[in-house]
């Protein structure tokens, strides 16, 4: 009867510790060598066998059936244990849980011959049972047939259930990272609001502002780098390179910090020209830089005009998209990205003369624009547009007064377009001209035009880019 109880005990206990901790035990089974697509049923398994166990070793007219079956899982545990050691692994046992979760030894094979000696012992005297002793009563079997006939279809379910929710766990992953892209957050300052004015001294003793290096009238690219950056040194060519091919239309600013010895000789060695010193990170802090590279766009008129740009290859996209100097997609257009046409206007220049009709028909000429406005590039078919739809019906009902006016060009019927209950002005661009026109090969795509109707920003990508620009204009902070 002791050796009965205590067996009872153990695999009660067990099974417990592994219902408890469920994630854990199929871990500790996957590690032992089950293959991992059985590891999941004989996680679900093996608490209910241990559990049965226990209920048989507890009834006195199931003893003997109890005890074999102790020690046949004993036996089986046991062999696992002592396999795994002498291939040289030493897995996590997870036998009780995280209770006594630990890695396996000859310990643990000393405890487990320990409780098959003790399940031995007692299974010898159940067999020195008097013959005598009636048999199980017929009725009793039928009710343990019909509660392990009960766990065992509670087992079976509980494996196909998680085998789907397995299943739609993967689906959502896979959906989450193709959207992750597109939904990360924009890092520093908002498109449109003032440029931080700073005042820095360069590395042969000059001193220069962000108004001087306006004076050319073109935009501006600060780019803010470390001598101590393996990523910066790496982009140093290619930003010699840019400053020398795209002079007439872009000026390119070094923002970095240390002594100017040690920039003069990393600048001078590329030809870069304009490189700036800060003391610490204070111009970094004011346009809300937290690594290098990076890099961010201030228009003509000394306002932000593109999200930030981290790392060289967003870096060079950048480049090329202020310079139009990107390579098109072969397609018209695509959903969830957007890439620079050559031809494209520019940061800068006049709205061409587009002539579109609205869903009544109407003819619009985007040309006659006299107020800052977004214009936000849209197709009802595509998915990040519709994921993003409620987002901009409620900055539609809660925009704010110095917010930009918002025109959409959109594809598709014009049924389409009035499903999606918009109150802003809505034109169809059936052909893609328009998009081409602003260089724009992708949906949701926005760009700024100003009450001059002139581009006052790049080209926004994405719901996070597009919100950016339709957020209204905020003070610019200062180092």
């Amino acid at each position: 009867m002791v050796a009965r109880l205590l067996l009872a005990a153990v695999f009660a206990f067990a099974a417990a510790a592994k219902l408890r901790d469920r994630r854990g035990a199929r871990q500790a089974i996957t590690s032992f060598g089950v293959p991992s697509a059985a590891a999941g049923p004989v996680a679900v398994a093996l608490p209910f066998v241990e559990l049965t166990t226990a209920l048989l070793l507890v009834v006195p007219r199931t003893a003997t059936a109890g005890i074999l079956a102790a020690a046949m899982l004993l036996a089986i545990f046991t062999l696992a244990v002592v396999t795994n050691l002498l291939r040289g692994r030493r897995p996590e046992c997870h036998c009780f849980g995280q209770i006594a979760s630990g890695p396996i030894g000859w310990t643990t094979v000393g405890r487990n011959v320990v409780l098959l000696i003790i399940a031995l012992l007692g299974f010898e005297e159940a067999l020195l049972i008097p013959v005598s002793v009636p048999l199980p009563d017929p009725g009793v079997v039928l009710a343990f047939a019909a509660v392990l006939a009960v766990e065992l279809f509670i087992a079976l379910n509980l494996v196909r259930q998680n085998g789907r929710l397995l299943v739609r766990l993967d689906v959502l992953e896979q959906r989450v990272a193709a959207v992750a892209p597109m939904a990360a957050p924009s890092r520093g300052l908002p498109i449109s609001v003032p440029a931080p004015s700073f005042q820095l001294q360069g590395v042969h003793g000059e001193t220069l502002t962000l108004e001087a290096l306006r004076a050319a009238n073109t935009p501006v690219l600060l780019t803010f780098v470390d001598p101590q950056c393996g990523p910066c040194n790496a982009l140093l060519p290619d930003l010699g390179r840019w400053q020398t091919e795209h002079s007439s239309k872009l000026t390119i600013a070094l923002v970095s910090r240390g002594t100017p010895d040690e920039n003069r000789m990393k600048s001078s060695e590329h030809g870069i020209r304009t490189v700036l010193l800060q003391r610490d990170r204070e111009v970094a802090e004011a346009y809300l830089v937290t690594g290098t590279p990076s890099a961010t766009l201030v228009s003509p008129d000394g306002r932000i005009g593109s999200v930030l740009a981290e790392g060289a290859d967003a870096i060079a996209a950048l480049v090329a998209q202020a310079t139009g100097t990107a390579t098109p997609t072969a397609a018209s257009h695509q959903c969830g990205g957007a890439v620079v046409n050559p031809g494209a206007v520019r940061l800068g220049e006049p709205v061409p003369p587009l002539r579109i009709p609205d869903l009544n028909g109407a003819i619009r000429n985007l040309a006659n624009v006299r107020t800052p406005t977004a214009v936000v590039f849209w197709n009802p078919s595509c998915g990040f547009c519709q994921q993003m739809l409620a987002e901009l019906q409620a900055w539609e009902r809660e925009r704010a007064q110095d917010a930009p006016q918002l025109i959409v060009i959109s594809t598709g019927s014009a049924e389409a377009n009035r499903a999606l209950e918009l109150r802003s002005t809505i034109v169809l661009d059936q052909d893609s001209t328009a998009m081409r026109a602003f260089g724009v090969s992708g949906t949701p795509s926005a760009v700024l035009v100003d009450a001059g109707g002139k581009v006052s920003s790049l080209v926004a990508v994405g719901a996070p880019g597009v919100m950016s620009l339709l957020a209204p204009s905020r003070p610019a902070l200062t180092s």
